[in-house]
């Protein structure tokens, strides 16, 4: 059955709220402030940041410290993805890494992502962007 699209009022309100998440990002060596808005199939919002570490395999994307501050604040039996959002400060093509498409799946196998691509905004269901995406059960 296919989803309903994601409304514009919702659209608006998760890129708005990625962008508020991406000011409180912690990049120093990168310089790349990204952030990242969730909307739960129950209408919540969450958002995350990307937060970079001096060991640089121990950073956290924005997108993944969202669905992850989900899970902590509403239980991970709630959190099934509708939508993302990821921005970056710069404004500039900004796709979600194959670590976070996983995750994104794990918690929204339908969930439309939206993001900046090379010609402008473009919402991609998590399936395009991570075709047979892995299922342990």
């Amino acid at each position: 059955m296919a989803r309903p699209a994601i409304s514009d009022k919702d659209r608006e309100r998760l890129i708005h709220a990625a962008q508020d998440a991406a000011r409180q990002a912690y990049a120093p060596y990168s310089k790349y402030f990204v952030g990242a808005a969730v909307l739960t199939e129950l209408g919540e919002v969450y958002t995350g940041c990307n937060v970079e570490n001096s060991s640089y395999g121990l950073t956290i994307c924005a997108e993944r410290c969202a669905i992850f501050s989900a899970v902590a604040h509403a239980g991970a039996d709630n959190v099934r993805l509708r939508a993302i959002a990821v921005v970056n400060g710069e404004d500039t093509a900004c796709s979600p890494c194959g670590a976070c498409r996983q995750v994104i799946y794990e918690f929204g196998p339908d969930a439309v992502v939206m993001f900046r691509a090379r010609e402008g905004w473009k919402d991609s269901p998590i399936t395009e962007l991570l075709p047979e995406g892995f299922r342990f059960l």
